[in-house]
C-alpha cells in the first residue's frame, strides 16, 4: 500500500475494529487522528432513496431475501465517496471479504479490502484470529467465541452468518435474534394496521388498535419494525447463491420490511392492469438480482428503477392488515385508482358483460390444445 489518507467503512463490528488497529500498524498508509471521525444520520435517505424503491419494486433475492443488507451498501457507499472526496482522501477501506459483491459502488478509488490482501489473511485464518488480536491490542468487540457469528445490522434488518450457522443443519441459537420476538413468546392479540400508499410508497400507517398514526418516512418504518419485531415478523432462514458462485448459508430478520411487502403487494395487484403487472414482475427480479450483486449504480438498474417507478403511477390506495404470532394477515382494501368492478365479477348480477362470450373464447384458446393433443394420438376420433 502506497502513502496516502484512507477513508475507513467503520461498522464497530469485529472485523472493522481489527482493521482500524492493523492499518494504523502499516506506517505508509499514514496516521489515522480522532478528527477524521464523520458520523452521518443516513437513516431517513436510506428509507427514502433505497428502502422505497424496493418496495416499489416487491424487491426479494431468491424468493426469500429482502435484501437487507444489499440496499444499505450503496447508501453508505454513496456517503462515504462523498467523505473521502470532501477530504481529498487517495483510498477506500472496508470489512468486506473476497467472497462477496464487488466494490462496484466505490470505483473512483482504490480500494483497500484486508481481506483480500494476503498480508492480512495470511496473518488472521478466520475470526478466531481476530478475537485473540482483539484482546491482545484491548480493542472492544460485539462478540466472544460462545457466539461468534458475524452481525450486519442496518435500519432494515440483522444478518447472521459464520460460526455454528456455517452448517447448513444447525439450528439457529434462540438468543441469536435482536430485532424480533420469538413468535411463540409474542403478544396473544394482534395489531391491526392501515398503510396507506401513493404511487407505490407508503404514506402514513395507523395502528387501529390505539390510534397512533404515523406519516413521514422514517418513522412509518420505524413504527412497522417495532410492530413487526413485537410479533415476531420477517424470520428467514435460507441457503442463497452468491454472486460469485458460492451458496451461502444466512439467517435475517426483516420485520417493517416484511409487513410493508405483503401490503404493497395487495395493493398493486388491486390497481395495475394485469399486462403491465407481468411485464413488472419480470423487472423486479432483474432488479433484485442487480441490487443483490451490488450494481446499485449501474445504467441497467438505473433503467429498471425508472420503469418500476413508472409502473407505481396509480399504486393508490389503503390496506388493512393484521400482525400476529409471526404472520401477517391481509384483511381488506380500498382505492379510487382500483381496477376491482364489483359488478362485473359478481355472482349476483350480470353486469356488463354477456356469458355467451365466453364459449367463443374457450374454444379459440382450444384450438391450440386440440393440435397438440391430435400430435400426441390423444384426439377423440371423428364421427
Amino acid at each position: 500500500m502506497s502513502k496516502g489518507t484512507v477513508v475507513l467503512a467503520y461498522s464497530g463490528g469485529l472485523d472493522t475494529s481489527c482493521i482500524l488497529v492493523w492499518l494504523k500498524e502499516q506506517g505508509p498508509v499514514g496516521q489515522i487522528r480522532p478528527r477524521e471521525v464523520f458520523i452521518e444520520d443516513l437513516r431517513a435517505e436510506f428509507v427514502e432513496h433505497f428502502i422505497w424503491p424496493a418496495v416499489q419494486a416487491n424487491a426479494v433475492y431468491e424468493d426469500r431475501y429482502l435484501l437487507g443488507t444489499s440496499l444499505a451498501r450503496p447508501c453508505i457507499s454513496r456517503s462515504l465517496v462523498d467523505v473521502a472526496r470532501r477530504e481529498k482522501a487517495h483510498f477506500i477501506s472496508h470489512g468486506a471479504t473476497g467472497k462477496v459483491r464487488p466494490d462496484c459502488s466505490c470505483f473512483f478509488f482504490q480500494i483497500i479490502a484486508p481481506w483480500r490482501i494476503p498480508e492480512f489473511y495470511n496473518r488472521f485464518k478466520g475470526r478466531l484470529d481476530l478475537m485473540e488480536y482483539a484482546e491482545k491490542h484491548g480493542i472492544p468487540v460485539p462478540v466472544t467465541p460462545k457466539a461468534p457469528w458475524s452481525m450486519d445490522a442496518n435500519l432494515m434488518h440483522i444478518s447472521y452468518e459464520s460460526g455454528i450457522l456455517e452448517d447448513p443443519k444447525s439450528h439457529a441459537p434462540v438468543d441469536l435474534y435482536l430485532m424480533t420476538k420469538n413468535p411463540e413468546e409474542a403478544p396473544n392479540a394482534p395489531d391491526v394496521l392501515e398503510i396507506t400508499f401513493r404511487k407505490g410508497v407508503p404514506v402514513k400507517v395507523t395502528n387501529l388498535k390505539d390510534a397512533t398514526s404515523k406519516d413521514a418516512a422514517l418513522d412509518i418504518f420505524l413504527y412497522l419494525n417495532e410492530i413487526g419485531g413485537r410479533h415476531g415478523v420477517g424470520r428467514i432462514d435460507i441457503v442463497e447463491n452468491r454472486f460469485i458462485g458460492m451458496k451461502s448459508r444466512g439467517i435475517y430478520e426483516t420485520p417493517g420490511g416484511t409487513i410493508l411487502l405483503q401490503a404493497h403487494l395487495d395493493i398493486e395487484t388491486f390497481t395495475m392492469d394485469k399486462e403491465v403487472r407481468r411485464i413488472k414482475q419480470g423487472l423486479s427480479v432483474k432488479f433484485s438480482e442487480l441490487v443483490y450483486n451490488g450494481f446499485w449504480y449501474s445504467p441497467e438498474c438505473d433503467f429498471v428503477r425508472h420503469c418500476i417507478q413508472k409502473s407505481q403511477e396509480n399504486v393508490e390506495g389503503t390496506v388493512q392488515l393484521s400482525v400476529f404470532k409471526g404472520q401477517v394477515y391481509l384483511l381488506g382494501r380500498e382505492s379510487p385508482k382500483s381496477l376491482y368492478n364489483e359488478e362485473l365479477v359478481s355472482m349476483d348480477k350480470q353486469g356488463d358483460y354477456d356469458p355467451c362470450d365466453a364459449s367463443g373464447f374457450i374454444r379459440i384458446n382450444a384450438v391450440r390444445l386440440r393440435e397438440y393433443h391430435r400430435l400426441q394420438g390423444l384426439s377423440s376420433p371423428k364421427n
